[in-house]
């Protein structure tokens, strides 16, 4: 009878001594002229579950001009789960720039040493974090789509896809502090606002003179891209893959969409053809999107797509190969032909608007 075989004791991972003024976990919140980026709200709720599991405080950092807005923006950090908020306010900080911003986000790190810090993937702090780390000579994972915590170590493990989308690697950094990642919009989940939590706020004073910056902001000029299309925010989507073999078959997409005000996206593929604009690219390469309905139609469901939808509340794939990867995932499949499927949806839905209307 052959005797089972042992495991080895897991040894435990003792932390490095200089480390141990590092503690709490920092997220940055995105705010520009006292509009605050979604993404911040959603990684205090992430950052909420990494403090829980490592016993420490979640801190908010605000920066920004003097005023009250900037102020009641560590007020809103509290609702989504932060415990307390480090407050910068000065003249220098009132539209971004790298180098003040840098400069300001380093001190504060160097000042009261966090061992994690988040920021949001988005075009401000994809600029601010890169910099930052370099700064700090510590590590940087981007574009997370999964964070938690190596009990033994208190490492932050952090899931990223490479390879084009077609794998996911998890990365620690070991051997510095603080350990930074990006995490794009939508890709964690909304915390619910809680207007009865409160914490405290810790005010620092910058020593950063305008003159020292060489960047001037000269004008404002409003996002061009706010009439364009916003997956991201899009409560219903509907994506087309290259089942539709042909662009003038993809008109289908947009008639389903028309009928339920949803959004059009699409794969890679799709706009590599052409066939639309790179706004509405869905995946790794493209936009993460996380809306209550997701239809995947002519789409096989490759890692690359995956990582930009699979946190959609509802997902209903159509495709005519049984075996395709989006069937492993999806919550409602429907294997069949896409061009014939969707007409039919969208006969359907019209049909069921219509009467509703006459109901109501």
């Amino acid at each position: 009878m052959n005797e089972p075989v042992k495991k080895p004791a897991r040894k435990k991972v003792e932390l490095d001594p200089r480390f141990v003024n590092y503690k709490h976990v920092w997220v940055f919140i995105e705010a520009e002229r006292g509009v605050v980026h979604p993404v911040s709200w959603e990684l205090l709720g992430e950052g909420r579950k990494l403090a829980d599991a490592l016993g420490v405080e979640l801190a908010g950092v605000v920066m920004g001009p003097p005023g009250e807005r900037t102020r009641q923006i560590c007020g809103e950090a509290f609702h989504y789960g932060a415990d307390l908020c480090y407050l910068a306010q000065d003249e220098v900080l009132r539209d971004y720039r790298n180098e003040p911003y840098t400069r300001a986000l380093t001190e504060l790190v160097d000042t009261y040493q966090p061992e994690i810090m988040l920021l949001g993937a988005s075009t401000l702090g994809r600029d601010l974090a890169g910099s930052v780390a370099t700064t700090l000579a510590t590590g940087l994972v981007a574009d997370c789509t999964e964070l938690v915590i190596e009990a033994d170590s208190r490492n932050l493990a952090s899931t990223r896809p490479t390879f084009g989308g077609s794998l996911l690697c998890t990365i620690m950094t070991q051997r510095h502090r603080p350990q930074m990642a990006t995490v794009r919009p939508r890709v964690m989940a909304m915390p619910d606002a809680d207007t009865a939590r409160s914490g405290r706020i810790v005010e620092h004073k910058l020593a950063i003179i305008e003159s020292s910056i060489i960047t001037k902001v000269l004008e404002f000029i409003p996002d061009a891209q706010q009439d364009k299309p916003q997956l991201a925010f899009a409560d219903i989507i509907v994506s087309g893959g290259r089942g539709f073999k042909k662009q003038e078959n993809f008109q289908l997409v947009w008639d389903l969409a028309k009928v339920l005000g949803a959004e059009v996206g699409a794969s890679r593929p799709i706009v590599q053809a052409g066939w639309v604009e790179l706004d509405r690219q869905v995946g790794q390469s493209g936009k993460t999107v996380r809306p209550k309905l997701y239809i995947a139609a002519g789409i096989s469901g490759a890692i690359q797509h995956r990582v930009g939808m699979d946190g959609s509340d509802v997902i209903i794939a159509i495709n005519n190969d049984p075996n395709a990867p989006i069937f492993d995932f999806a919550h409602y499949g429907i294997v069949g032909n896409a061009m014939q499927i969707l007409p039919a949806l969208t006969e359907a839905f019209r049909a069921q608007i219509a009467l509703a209307r006459r109901a109501g």
